[in-house]
């Protein structure tokens, strides 16, 4: 970004009067940039698949305590104010209580929550909510799923079987903002095990600076497609560079 911007501003003919305002505005362009093709829209995407009477699974993975079960049933809520009904797969069969959670998410959703018990097989789990998702002329499967460090050579095998076998529409990275560095390399390390399509970010609320944004977007290509900003179901929101940004600055 510091090259890009020496190309932009050396030499440049600024205003004399505001020469500080035209340097922000590259600034806030660089870091926009940034953030690539970042216009995806999975509302859109999934009213497309909606619209051909195909059910679309969603996968999420990622890291331990990352907020993927709570991500899920926020996404949940969205789409069922979108005229969207949802079934979700409580395949994180290894954490203790997760299904549990997964349960009480759908009690307050009015969302149907297939599972099994623990220890149970996550892509058998999965599968058989795909199964009740198309019985039932469902639009959307959101699948949870164990939080698993990239180091973790079993648990990343069973998370390409579920890829493998699945076949999702989306695989979605979830990872906290407030991780820095880490963050880019966890993603980076999921994505060359099973090609993922895009990040959620949570805990927004809790990073000012929103590094950790710039540096998953700059090292992985993908898009972000929404971000967490608190606990209450309506603390997400699709992800826009030109938002992002001007928070950034403004802090």
């Amino acid at each position: 970004m510091v090259a890009q911007l020496r190309g932009k501003l050396v030499g440049a003919r600024v205003n004399r009067s505001d020469p500080s305002g035209e340097i922000k505005a590259a600034i806030r362009q660089s870091l926009v940039g940034l953030f690539g093709d970042s216009d995806f829209d999975f509302f859109n995407y999934l009213s497309a698949l909606k619209a051909r009477n195909e059910v679309a699974v969603v996968l999420f993975v990622g890291p331990n305590g990352a907020g993927k079960t709570t991500t899920i049933a926020k996404i949940a809520d969205s789409l069922g104010k979108r005229g969207f009904s949802c079934v979700i797969s409580a395949s994180d069969t290894f954490r203790k209580a997760a299904i549990e959670q997964a349960s009480l998410h759908g009690e307050k959703l009015g969302v149907r929550v297939v599972k099994q018990t623990y220890g149970s097989d996550p892509t058998a789990v999965a599968f058989d909510a795909i199964a009740h998702a198309k019985a039932s002329r469902s639009d959307v499967v959101l699948i949870d799923t164990a939080g698993r460090q990239e180091t973790n050579a079993n648990l990343v095998r069973e998370m390409e079987k579920m890829a493998r076998v699945l076949h999702p529409h989306l695989k979605l990275f979830v990872g906290e903002a407030v991780a820095g560095n880490a963050l880019a390399e966890q993603a980076a390390s999921f994505n060359k095990a099973i090609s993922l399509d895009g990040i959620v970010l949570t805990k927004m609320d809790c990073d000012a600076k929103g590094g950790g944004a710039f540096s998953i977007a700059f090292e992985t290509k993908l898009p972000i497609v929404f971000v967490g900003i608190g606990q209450e179901y309506g603390d997400i929101r699709p992800f826009d560079a030109e938002w992002f940004v001007g928070n950034v600055m403004a802090a």
